[in-house]
C-alpha cells in the first residue's frame, strides 16, 4: 500500500479499483435482494431471514445466498426472461394480426369492386374477418 501511495497515478488507479468493486458490489446486493423478493417458492419469514443475515452481515451472507441459490437465481432469471419473450412475441402477435384483418378486408373490397364476388360474399367475408 506504500507503493501505491507514492505515485499520484498508482493512487488514482487504485481509487478506480476500490471504486469499481464498491459499484460491483452494490450491484450484486441488489440482484440478491431482487431475487429474494421476485421469489415466490419462499416465504414471508425465509424472504426476512435472509434480509437480515445479508444486512448483518453482508459479505458473509452474500456468499452464502449465492453458493445455497445461485443456481435458482439463474433458473428465475431464464424463466422471467422467457415470459417476457412470450408476452412480446402474443403482443406483436396480436398487432400483426389486427393489420392482417384489414389488409384481408382491403382485398375483399378489391374482389368486390372488380366484380370478381357478389355483395353477400363480401359482407361473409367481411363478418368472418371483423369476428
Amino acid at each position: 500500500m506504500l507503493f501505491a501511495a507514492d505515485y499520484p497515478f498508482m493512487e488514482i488507479f487504485w481509487t478506480m479499483i476500490i471504486f469499481f468493486a464498491w459499484v460491483a458490489w452494490i450491484w450484486m446486493i441488489v440482484g440478491i435482494f431482487t431475487d429474494i423478493f421476485r421469489r415466490h417458492d419462499a416465504s414471508g419469514w425465509t424472504k426476512a431471514i435472509w434480509t437480515v443475515f445479508i444486512i448483518v452481515v453482508p459479505f458473509l451472507g452474500a456468499l452464502v445466498y449465492l453458493i445455497a441459490n445461485g443456481s435458482g437465481m439463474a433458473e428465475r432469471g431464464a424463466e422471467r426472461s422467457r415470459h417476457a419473450q412470450e408476452q412480446f412475441a402474443g403482443y406483436v402477435q396480436s398487432v400483426a394480426s389486427s393489420n392482417g384483418s384489414a389488409t384481408e378486408l382491403a382485398k375483399a373490397k378489391e374482389l368486390l369492386d372488380s366484380g370478381t364476388i357478389s355483395q353477400d360474399e363480401f359482407n361473409t367475408l367481411k363478418a368472418k374477418v371483423l369476428a
